[in-house]
């Protein structure tokens, strides 16, 4: 079932912040939100869940930082239980341990608080209580930004592995364009709060449309990030 939101928008202080925008994705979909600081894609990614979510679907939203998604008083097992109970799903022992294998944290102490464990597995949790229950999105805010490069790859290639089992689609937010030209067949432009440009990632990258996507486009050494 393609994903649907109409005319999302929202104001700040009485202006503008994101005009009004609609998004349709596919199941399954690899989509980059891309843009600059300030362009608004972030707002239009926490519209779109929370008009996804208004239509009963099931949407999960993977922070920039672990440290916006966990409690460092309360241990990993139970912000599982937590997450789990939000969702009204069972604990669900043999889901957990799909998934933790599949994001390599299987190894992980639960019984633990977030900094028992690297920055590495506590983002790679915060994933797996994304994608409990199968979610029909999953949102990813600069989910590699607090992680060096090489682990940011090696948590995008067990997500992007684990994704291709599963019809959950994606939407990546990111100002890195190295990280999406790698991980996603779509592009959405964002400029200034509004969508300027959407197109194949490669028609966006090798000729791009609009000033904000040649501005993105231009610098050449997104080739070279592993991510």
């Amino acid at each position: 079932m393609t994903l649907s939101a109409i005319g999302l928008s929202a104001m700040r202080s009485g202006r503008i912040i994101l005009h009004p925008t609609s998004v349709e994705i596919e199941p399954g979909a690899r989509i980059g939100l891309v843009g600059a600081s300030g362009s608004g894609k972030s707002t239009l990614g926490h519209a779109l869940i929370d008009a996804l979510k208004a239509q009963g679907l099931q949407v999960a939203h993977v922070p920039q930082s672990p440290d916006e998604a966990l409690d460092p008083l309360r241990s990993l097992a139970f912000h599982w239980h937590e997450a789990a109970q939000a969702r009204g799903l069972a604990d669900g022992a043999a889901h957990q341990r799909a998934i933790f294998s599949a994001l390599k944290i299987d190894g992980g102490d639960l019984r633990k608080r977030p900094w028992g464990w690297s920055r590495g597995m506590q983002q790679r949790f915060v994933i797996a209580m994304a994608l409990m229950g199968t979610p029909d999105l999953i949102v990813l805010d600069e989910p590699t930004s607090a992680l060096d490069p090489v682990i940011a790859a090696a948590t995008m290639n067990l997500l992007d592995r684990h994704l291709e089992r599963t019809n959950t689609a994606m939407v990546l937010i990111t100002h890195d364009l190295g990280l999406a030209a790698r991980r996603v067949s779509h592009l959405m432009v964002m400029a200034a709060g509004r969508l300027v440009e959407e197109a194949e990632t490669g028609k966006i990258l090798n000729n791009p449309q609009t000033s904000e996507a040649k501005r993105l486009a231009a610098h050449r050494n997104w080739m070279e990030v592993p991510c």
